[in-house]
C-alpha cells in the first residue's frame, strides 16, 4: 500500500496519485482500455476515496482516462484525431524554438546539448527505456533554455505526455532509441552551428518518427485505438 507523504494533506494526496497513475499509464503498466476502481486506487495509496475521485477527474482532464457514470472507469484509448491535435501544436511550437536557438547557440550551449546526447547513449548501451525517455525531455528543455523561452517546454511537455505511451509502445516492441539519438544529434549539430532551417528539417524529421508508429500499433494493437469515424 502506498500512503501520502503527509496525511490529512488532501491535495497532496491528489498530487501523488495522479503522478504515480499518469506514471503507470505513460509507461504503459496501465495498457489502454485497462478498467481501475475508486476503491482499489483508495486501497493502494492508503486513503479515501474522495482524492481518489479529484484524481480521476484531473486525470481525465488531461486525456489519460475516461469516466463513465455508473460504468467502470478505464485508461483512455488512443484518439488519432487528438494525436493529430498534440503534434500540430507541439511542431508549431517546436520548430520556433529551433530557430531561436539556433540564433542564440554559445559554446556553453553546446556542450550542455553533447551531454545530454552522452546521457542518452549511455541509457541506449543499459537498454535503459524509461531512463530514456526522461532524457528526451531533459534534451527539449534543453533547447528551450538555449532559446531563451524555457515557458515553451511547457507546452510541449504537455502535448508530449499526450504521446508518451505511443512511444513507450515503440521503444518497448521496435529497437527505436538509436535512431531517435541520431535525430536529437543531428537537431543539436544545426543548433550549435547557428544553421536554422537545417535545425528545422531535423526536427520536423525527429517529429515525423511518430507517424510509422502509429500505423504499426493500430494494426498490431487495434483494440488500443478508440473508433473514430
Amino acid at each position: 500500500m502506498e500512503r501520502s507523504s503527509e496525511p490529512n494533506g488532501r491535495r497532496s494526496s491528489v498530487d501523488m496519485i495522479v503522478e504515480r497513475l499518469q506514471e503507470d499509464i505513460s509507461s504503459m503498466r496501465l495498457m489502454p482500455g485497462s478498467r481501475i476502481s475508486e476503491p482499489d486506487i483508495a486501497a493502494r495509496f492508503g486513503v479515501s476515496r474522495q482524492p481518489v475521485r479529484d484524481a480521476f477527474s484531473r486525470l481525465e482532464s488531461m486525456g489519460l482516462l475516461r469516466i463513465r457514470p455508473r460504468k467502470a472507469t478505464e485508461v483512455k484509448r488512443f484518439s488519432r484525431g487528438e494525436i493529430e491535435k498534440s503534434r500540430f501544436v507541439r511542431a508549431a511550437v517546436e520548430m520556433e524554438v529551433l530557430r531561436r536557438a539556433a540564433r542564440r547557440c554559445v559554446a556553453a550551449d553546446g556542450h550542455e546539448l553533447d551531454a545530454c546526447l552522452a546521457l542518452q547513449r549511455k541509457a541506449l548501451a543499459k537498454g535503459d527505456q524509461l531512463a530514456f525517455a526522461q532524457l528526451d525531455y531533459d534534451f527539449h528543455r534543453a533547447v528551450c533554455g538555449i532559446a531563451g523561452v524555457p515557458f515553451a517546454f511547457d507546452v510541449i511537455h504537455a502535448e508530449k505526455k499526450k504521446v508518451d505511451r505511443l512511444c513507450m509502445l515503440a521503444l518497448s516492441r521496435e529497437d527505436r532509441m538509436p535512431q531517435l539519438i541520431d535525430d536529437h544529434a543531428r537537431i543539436a549539430e544545426a543548433v550549435k552551428a547557428g544553421r536554422e532551417e537545417e535545425a528545422v528539417e531535423a526536427g520536423t524529421v525527429h517529429l515525423s518518427r511518430l507517424d510509422a508508429t502509429i500505423e504499426a500499433i493500430k494494426v498490431a494493437s487495434a483494440a488500443y485505438f478508440e473508433d473514430e469515424d
